[in-house]
């Protein structure tokens, strides 16, 4: 005589019969539809004897229903990513989902892409670009403003100080002088073109003379000496008077050679007196 092989719950004989083994009881397939199967994590109904089932974490899924929660595609055999809400992703849809965002488009900077990281913040590529051109700045040099990215042409066009001489933007080094910046190789005498920086110099009518030139080319000789009035060393003082001037060392009477700066004087011919010599003249 044959034992019997029945059904769990039913105890309809299952010789013969398609069962499940479930929990080390053999059930039929209508009690385990019925009684035992899983619950569709996807689509909530029953995942019957029949199906193919999947299960990750303590959850379960029809093959079929196995599938991004974006783009719907299978991933029965392909990578997937299980976020903390339940939602099961594709690898590209993941990535997309939890990757950093650009700061110019919000749109997600994909692993691997080209892009652009500065101070924390990501960039794609082709959205880092300068606030004034709006040309992606790629490997070029850039400065900041603010918030703003400038390329290194546009931040000098539009930030950088402009030389006096040539109107220029100075972007290095630069001289300053009578509050006014010059570019070190515009600030030159404006006779012989030699460069003044760091040389003795000296201003006349708004342009800049080496020492030599201003000597022969500008300055007015005196009356006295004959020799180039320039401001420079001894003498700096002068003496005015009627279209001639004279070192104030210079400025003395002809006949006892006292100094008449800030003093009584008389003018004879090409000479100048003491009021006292005046009238022994």
């Amino acid at each position: 005589m044959t034992d019997r092989f029945d059904c769990y719950y039913c105890r309809d004989n299952l010789h013969g019969k398609k069962y499940v083994k479930k929990d080390e009881k053999h059930v039929c397939t209508k009690c385990f539809d019925k009684l035992c199967a899983n619950t569709c994590a996807e689509c909530k109904r029953p995942i019957g004897a029949d199906s193919k089932e999947l299960h990750h974490k303590n959850r379960h899924w029809h093959e079929d229903c196995f599938r991004c929660v974006k783009c719907y595609k299978p991933l029965a055999s392909e990578p997937f990513n299980a976020r903390d809400d339940g939602k099961i992703m594709c690898g590209k849809c993941g990535s997309r989902e939890d990757g950093n965002r650009c700061q110019a488009c919000y749109k997600v900077v994909l692993p691997g892409s080209q892009n652009v990281e500065y101070k924390n913040k990501m960039w794609h590529e082709e959205c880092f670009t300068c606030f004034e051109c709006k040309q992606p700045i790629r490997t070029q040099s850039f400065l900041t403003k603010g918030e703003d990215i400038y390329c290194a042409p546009c931040h000098d066009k539009k930030f950088a100080k402009k030389c006096f001489h040539c109107k220029q933007p100075i972007t290095s080094g630069g001289i300053s002088y009578q509050d006014q910046p010059w570019h070190s190789e515009c600030f030159v005498c404006k006779t012989c073109h030699k460069g003044l920086s760091g040389a003795r110099f000296t201003s006349h009518e708004n342009d800049v003379y080496c020492v030599d030139c201003f000597k022969t080319d500008v300055a007015k000789k005196c009356h006295g000496c004959k020799n180039p009035i320039t401001g420079f060393g001894h003498g700096t003082n002068v003496v005015n008077y009627e279209g001639f001037s004279w070192h104030e060392y210079c400025f003395n009477c002809k006949k006892c050679c006292l100094s008449l700066a800030n003093k009584r004087f008389v003018i004879n011919g090409e000479h100048i007196h003491c009021p006292d010599c005046a009238k022994k003249v």
